[in-house]
């Protein structure tokens, strides 16, 4: 993927995998990442930080769309 760009926040990494899922059924690839502010949060336990969810620009008015409907 170029051009990745931020579509939205999961408060964890089990909501991240769950949209992740729903925008890969959509057909659009993504990925998902920890958030600097939950970078070294939770005592480096990363699976309660938020994550950033990620997909290719030509994506992302979709991905927005779609994430914004749940």
């Amino acid at each position: 993927m170029n051009d990745l760009v931020r579509v939205g926040v999961a408060s964890s990494e089990a909501e991240a995998v769950s949209l992740s899922a729903l925008l890969e059924s959509a057909g659009i690839k993504s990925i998902y990442r920890v958030t600097n502010t939950g970078a070294g949060a939770f005592d480096g336990w990363a699976a309660g930080a938020p994550h950033e969810i990620i997909v290719s620009a030509k994506d992302a008015d979709l991905a927005r769309e779609i994430l914004a409907s749940q």
